[in-house]
């Protein structure tokens, strides 16, 4: 069974009176005492991160088409799945809870800064982006979010450029170093955060695995920042 299928049973099965936020409330109690691999959990993150976008998508005043659209694609979504997780999303924006309870139990599930609450906020840099630059309200969401999930400003900086759509970003910045960093601590960047963010690690971490579309693009951002660096400075007389 696909886990936006056992989502929508979840919900359905606590009745007239239950909600996305009330499954979402009882799986993060038991998530948060399950090991990674746990199916609850993951179920508990997809919710959590369905209700971040649509409240994402609604800080501009309205759910564009581009950013429903988006959000199909940071999740690996079968055809006929589409249903089933168009009507998780539309249960999510009609959700009066604010983001702030979502963020915060996303983060209980996983260590401060995780690599796995990383790729949900990437992810939330492809919705803010679908419809146009990311304006100043989407900005602060995403700030927020970050700051709730344990990131400092340099991280979410580098977190930033790495999904900035449409933009030829620093690789220095991607790398989440200073420019001209030397060779050594370029390496060291790049193996530390390529171990970090390899699907598989992710994955076993705790990430859905419809989330691996977002993983992969965010290892070759990280690929294509390293090698830029070497070849510019291959090129060097």
């Amino acid at each position: 069974m696909s886990i936006w299928r056992r989502i929508i049973d979840g919900a359905t099965a606590l009745g007239s009176t239950g909600s996305l936020r009330a499954l979402f409330d009882a799986l993060t109690g038991t998530a948060e005492r399950a090991a990674s691999g746990d199916g609850t959990r993951k179920i508990a993150f997809t919710i959590g991160v369905v209700a971040l976008g649509a409240k994402l998508a609604k800080t501009d005043g309205a759910v564009s088409r581009a950013e429903v659209d988006a959000f199909q694609r940071v999740f690996r979504v079968e055809p006929d799945e589409i249903d089933n997780v168009a009507r998780v999303f539309n249960q999510a924006k009609r959700d009066v809870a604010g983001f702030d309870f979502y963020a915060r139990q996303i983060a209980g599930l996983f260590d401060p800064a995780s690599p796995v609450l990383e790729e949900l906020l990437g992810s939330l840099f492809v919705i803010a982006a679908a419809d146009g630059p990311v304006d100043e309200a989407e900005l602060v969401f995403l700030k927020d979010v970050a700051g709730i999930f344990g990131f400092e400003r340099t991280a979410f900086e580098r977190i930033r450029a790495a999904h900035m759509v449409g933009r030829d970003c620093d690789p220095f910045d991607v790398l989440g170093l200073p420019c001209g960093a030397p060779d050594d601590q370029v390496r060291s960047a790049y193996v530390r955060l390529a171990r970090a963010h390899h699907p598989d690690r992710l994955i076993a971490e705790g990430m859905p695995s419809e989330f691996i579309d977002v993983a992969n693009r965010q290892m070759a951002a990280i690929n294509t920042a390293y090698e830029r660096i070497r070849s510019a400075r291959q090129a060097m007389p």
